[in-house]
């Protein structure tokens, strides 16, 4: 027994620490296009529920639904199947039903704390219990519902719980506030970016006679009030059809070698595609590729395989694998001009390779990329007015990746007694204000 052992919280099983499963209903309802919402596992992220994507279910599949499992606020749920141990908690005044390979823990509260158990299920010793559970199967890996209750974790005094929920919870808000607060400045990047350059309304508006709505006389007056015939459709007077490349820079990622990766922070972050939506890439490298690139925060970055979404880069600097790729604005084109403009183009080239079963994004097809550019004049007051608001995002989401950081550091060593609230109570306090 080492010295640090009479600081560790005493261990209990779940069962024993008054902490119920409920598995679901092993059938999956008919989709809808609105209704209550159908969790499913790509829901589960970063320890939240997710809407985006969800399916909706009709109120009499709800209620069919939630007859055996009627989720809680609080309540965990917990992948079984697939994911194995990758959990969310159910928030506040979410009405929903849970889907296939999901379960819910709930506790009576006579020892855990239904608010300390969302956290509970994200410290190191509950991944040891699901490695030591997990049942290896030839498609997926899987939890059986008679062992997780088995599932033997340290558990704190009630008080103690509660302190440490403070903590995580506080730091846990400030980044699902940062989060909330870049969509909202992104939508009003990209409302404006449609408006100008999409809808074209300034050109439409002054066609009418009318002076565009929300915009001085002098930058009314960079506006054309006609439009002309284009390969693009009709485009306003003068403004021309061009390459991506004209717009930017394809900066495509290295090769680098998988034998010389590591977890341990030795050498620097590596960027694959399965990092672009967490901004927290695990993987480390000590090799250092002579036609690397490293990704600054701030950075465009589009994932070739899968999903081709562009993404703003909050975390921190990284190598850029191979897969991985970053538009960069050339000047006088900004970085939300370059961001808004790629995405169509990206989301069209999903579509039609989804159609054949083969999700790649090559070369060949940004080749194949066209924007419309409008005068520099135009394009330098958009600058102007939406690069400011990139700049909060950019350091909105690099003060969440820190927080992030802070909070994965202090869960497990919080949730195993290996590190005790009065030594950083008042600090992370500080930080997440």
């Amino acid at each position: 027994m080492s010295s640090d052992d009479s600081w560790l919280w005493p261990v209990l099983s779940l069962k024993a620490a008054g902490i119920s499963l409920i598995d679901c209903d092993h059938r999956t309802p008919p989709a809808r296009d609105s209704g209550y919402p159908y969790i499913a596992i790509p829901q589960l992220k970063d320890g939240h529920i997710s809407l985006e994507g969800v399916r909706r279910i009709s109120e009499s599949d709800f209620t069919e639904w939630t007859k055996k499992l009627a989720p809680q606020a609080d309540d965990v749920v917990v992948v079984r199947r697939c994911n194995s141990g990758q959990s969310a908690y159910i928030p506040p005044d979410l009405k929903c039903a849970i889907g296939q390979n999901l379960v819910v823990l709930r506790s009576d509260g006579s020892k855990v704390s239904q608010k300390y158990l969302r956290w509970l299920v994200r410290g190191t010793e509950w991944w040891s219990e699901v490695e030591k559970y997990i049942n290896v199967g030839a498609v997926f890996d899987s939890l059986r519902c008679r062992d997780i209750p088995n599932f033997e974790l340290p558990i704190p005094s009630l008080d103690e719980q509660n302190n440490i929920v403070e903590i995580l919870t506080a730091l846990d808000d400030r980044i699902t506030l940062l989060r909330e607060t870049n969509k909202t400045l992104e939508s009003i990047a990209q409302a404006l970016f449609k408006s100008w350059f999409v809808d074209f309304d300034p050109v439409r508006a002054k066609m009418e006679g009318r002076q565009p709505e929300g915009m001085d006389e002098a930058t009314a007056a960079l506006f054309p009030s006609s439009f002309e015939d284009s390969q693009l459709g009709k485009v306003p007077m003068g403004w021309k059809k061009s390459s991506i490349y004209e717009t930017c820079h394809v900066i495509y990622g290295a090769p680098f070698s998988s034998k010389l990766f590591n977890d341990h922070n030795r050498g620097s972050a590596l960027i694959r595609i399965r990092d672009l939506k967490s901004e927290n890439p695990n993987i480390f490298t000590e090799e250092v590729h002579p036609k690397g690139y490293m990704t600054q925060p701030g950075d465009i970055v589009v994932g070739m395989d899968g999903e081709f979404r562009a993404y703003i880069w909050g975390g921190i600097p990284a190598w850029l694998n191979q897969r991985v790729c970053v538009f960069q604005p050339k000047p006088t084109f900004s970085h939300p001009f370059v961001l808004f403009s790629i995405r169509p183009l990206l989301a069209a080239v999903e579509a039609s390779e989804t159609a054949t079963t083969v999700i790649h994004l090559g070369k060949n097809d940004i080749d194949r990329f066209n924007v419309l550019i409008p005068p520099d004049p135009i394009l330098k007051i958009f600058g102007i007015i939406t690069i400011p608001i990139y700049e909060r995002i950019v350091a909105a989401k690099k003060m969440a990746t820190s927080l992030a950081s802070l909070r994965d550091t202090l869960l497990p060593r919080l949730i195993s007694g290996r590190l005790r609230l009065p030594e950083i109570a008042h600090f992370v306090g500080e930080t997440a204000a």
